[in-house]
């Protein structure tokens, strides 16, 4: 038995075992369909994943169901798709091929689940190499044990993978830190350009490589030494490129100007109360988990690094403010930062346990207090609020050509006409004539209520009705 204790509590068999755990419970559920939470996001994500799986990958030009005004402005009837350069989809598509057992979305989602687990690695690794390996495996553990980021890095979104490179990336440049060697510069270099490629927001994690040129250049010299000309040129180029390579098709970029401030949220009481009381405060942290942030802030405030990361955290949140107060997923980046700070505060209430053995329960009570008032709140995000959608989808594809497009109303939100794999409108943006003319041939909508399906009910052919939806022809 003392044999067997002392394996279980070996670095290595309590870091696979903490992975293992990690990507076992974000397979909860990984077979729901893209009606969850967040649907919009994620259905977006899958469609240019399944555009390329049917139609051939074009990495430069990913395209995707929706062609209408509403997220650019214009009217986008090739529907190009310009947000993150397709890496996440590039690599659903190729995984999906070699595992064909499980449908398309679930590859998706498990995609983003080993994504998660990389980064508990290096976050481990990194952790490990600052304050020690207790540390890194309870970094680890808190990363992939939070309800909120087991929901949303098991999601078809670019943000697990974009996550994932920023935190290798970090990893490379302590490497380079360490050793003075130009290769993990250069590795640092080329992930963080991924990063940027795929979420431009992965910027924000950079705090500490600029802190740390700063401190060995000057500012006078920042940009005038081999090391700093190599990490702008590979990080920054690429990006520059990209954005230039999509600036011919506006109609293929969403609005993006308003994540910033576009609603004047920023640092009002709002901001204040949904970022730190409802986001990092419950939803995160499950108001249990405030206390371990706090008492392991007051150990790293002299870590440059850690210090750096909440910094890089903070300043993402006041900058993107209206994303971050709208959106509860934008949150998913500043996790990185969190994880090792809670760590570190449960690392010395268990210290301090060591003393006095009774005095044990009070870490884990409070761990389990964390984690059962995030995870109800978490739960509900795994709801299909809507499966009606999802039948009517079904219906779509069965009574429509394949070429076919269709308005699948849903008030915009493009969940619905994902489902019915068909391009078109996921609302009556126009008249209903002149949406017609533009090569509108059907009509789909759940909400019989609605006073325009009623009036289209009336009007047009109806190909099927039941009790959930309706669809119409529209030629």
């Amino acid at each position: 038995m003392r044999k067997l204790f002392r394996f279980l509590l070996k670095e290595k068999v309590l870091l696979v075992a903490i992975l293992i755990v990690g990507f076992i419970v974000r397979l909860y559920k990984i077979n729901s369909p893209i009606a969850d939470w967040h649907s919009f996001r994620q259905a977006d994500t899958a469609a240019v994943a399944r555009v390329y799986l049917e139609k051939g990958i074009n990495l430069l030009e990913p395209t995707y169901y929706d062609i209408s005004r509403v997220q650019s402005g214009h009217f986008n009837p090739i529907g190009y798709r310009f947000v993150e350069f397709p890496i996440y989809q590039l690599l659903h598509v190729e995984f999906y091929r070699v595992l064909p057992l499980f449908s398309f979305e679930e590859i998706g989602r498990m995609l983003s689940a080993v994504f998660a687990v990389v980064t508990a690695y290096f976050l481990f690794q990194i952790a490990k190499l600052i304050f020690g390996k207790y540390i890194g495996l309870l970094t680890a553990f808190i990363y992939l044990i939070l309800p909120f980021n087991i929901y949303f890095t098991r999601v078809i979104l670019p943000e697990p993978l974009s996550v994932m490179l920023g935190v290798v990336a970090l990893w490379f440049f302590l490497r380079y830190e360490k050793s003075n060697r130009l290769s993990f510069l250069v590795l640092y270099s080329i992930c963080m350009s991924a990063a940027l490629l795929v979420k431009p927001y992965l910027v924000f994690y950079n705090f500490y490589p600029l802190y740390f040129f700063l401190k060995k250049y000057r500012l006078k010299k920042l940009f005038l030494n081999r090391e700093t000309l190599i990490v702008s040129i590979i990080v920054l180029v690429p990006f520059i490129l990209w954005r230039i390579w999509i600036s011919r098709h506006p109609e293929g970029i969403p609005f993006w100007n308003w994540t910033f401030n576009g609603d004047g949220v920023r640092f009002k009481p709002a901001f204040w109360y949904w970022i730190f009381g409802e986001r990092i405060g419950k939803l995160i942290l499950g108001i249990w988990g405030i206390y371990p942030f706090l008492l392991g802030l007051a150990k790293v405030r002299k870590n440059a690094f850690v210090v750096s990361m909440l910094v890089g955290s903070l300043t993402y949140l006041c900058v993107v403010s209206t994303a971050n107060v709208r959106h509860d997923y934008y949150q998913t980046l500043i996790i990185p930062s969190i994880a090792p700070v809670v760590a570190i505060g449960f690392g010395e209430m268990i210290n301090s346990a060591k003393k006095k053995l009774t005095e044990l329960g009070f870490p884990l009570v409070i761990f389990l207090l964390m984690i059962l008032i995030s995870a109800f709140q978490v739960k509900e995000y795994y709801k299909i609020d809507h499966p009606e959608i999802i039948e009517a989808g079904e219906a779509v594809q069965q009574l429509t050509p394949p070429d076919a497009l269709v308005i699948a109303s849903y008030n915009g939100d493009t969940a619905f006409l994902y489902q019915t794999n068909r391009k078109g409108w996921p609302v009556v943006e126009l008249p209903i004539d002149e949406l017609i003319n533009e090569g509108a041939s059907y009509y789909a909508s759940v909400n019989l209520n609605d006073a325009q399906t009623i009036e289209f009910m009336k009007r047009f052919q109806i190909l099927k009705r039941t009790n959930n939806y309706v669809v119409l022809k529209l030629k």
